[in-house]
């Protein structure tokens, strides 16, 4: 589906990291239909040989293996996209261990006090600290040319609303710990990051994705039929986020910047469509169910 705005990426390059599989994917395919060129990260390409081999092959994309974790790998990343492109224009950091990669394959729902210190600092390690390692490299050419926009991807649960004059999470009893406190935490930086590059002319925004279908969804919610769990709604194509990462990733800071989008609701207000449009019709929990029957 088109983007509802006229967005310009002729040429633009795209950074994009977790690009192999899922939202990511869906981003790199997005972007090159756009017209701007990608470099696509992922800590691992295996299994996705065919995806990488068709990114080769449209000459505008640069593939290259990058754990955020690893200093070294992410210096030789940049330093390969310089090379090839010379210049960074869009980052998008979507590379991230979910609690299904934590606690395979049901992505276990810890309580708070079950949760154990390495858990919290292998987790943190690649969704705070390895998207800031990611923006400090990066961002290096926006800065000098003084234009650019970098988009984060965080979750509903970090959420808050106010009654009374008091503040309720949105999703309290979801229990995904440390997933949840780690996205909060990358909303946190980006908010201030905004500020910090008003001067440099470089937007930055986050974007929360509706429930979507991406790599390890079946296997998670097969495992959690199978302990008894209750499944979640009927989940969305990765695709139905990228009408809006194409539109940020047109702007700098003289347009849209600090700002933090359901991506859902911004589909329907731009003539998109709601969750029902863009269902994976492919996909259903009373088949999964009826195929795990003894």
């Amino acid at each position: 589906m088109a983007s509802p705005v006229e967005v310009d990426l002729k040429d633009r390059v795209a950074v994009i990291t977790g690009a192999a599989r899922g939202m990511g994917a869906a981003y790199v395919r997005g972007f090159l239909n756009a017209g701007a060129k990608v470099v696509a990260t992922d800590r691992s390409w295996s299994s996705c040989e065919e995806f990488r081999e068709e990114l080769v092959q449209s000459g505008r994309a640069l593939v290259l293996d990058m754990d955020v974790t690893s200093d070294e790998q992410i210096d030789r990343a940049y330093d390969a996209t310089m090379a090839r492109f010379n210049t960074v224009d869009v980052l998008v950091n979507n590379a991230a261990m979910r609690m299904r990669d934590l606690y395979p394959p049901a992505g276990r729902l810890n309580t708070l006090l079950e949760t154990k210190d390495e858990d919290w600092s292998r987790l943190y390690n690649v969704n705070v600290f390895g998207t800031l390692r990611v923006i400090r490299r990066f961002i290096r050419p926006m800065i000098e040319k003084r234009r650019g926009s970098i988009m984060t991807v965080v979750s509903s649960g970090i959420l808050f609303h106010s009654r009374g004059g008091a503040y309720e999470a949105l999703r309290p009893d979801s229990k995904e710990q440390p997933y949840m406190s780690s996205k909060a935490a990358l909303a946190n930086l980006s908010f201030y990051l905004a500020a910090e590059m008003k001067q440099y002319n470089i937007a930055a925004n986050i974007v929360i994705p509706g429930h979507a279908r991406t790599t390890g969804f079946d296997e998670q919610n097969r495992a959690r039929i199978l302990a008894g769990m209750r499944p979640g709604p009927q989940p969305l194509v990765p695709e139905h986020i990228v009408p809006i990462v194409l539109f940020l990733a047109s702007q700098d800071a003289s347009g849209v910047t600090g700002k933090m989008f359901d991506v859902i609701r911004w589909n329907i207000e731009h003539g998109l469509g709601a969750e029902e449009v863009w269902a994976d019709q492919s996909f259903s929990y009373e088949e999964k169910h009826e195929r795990m029957k003894p």
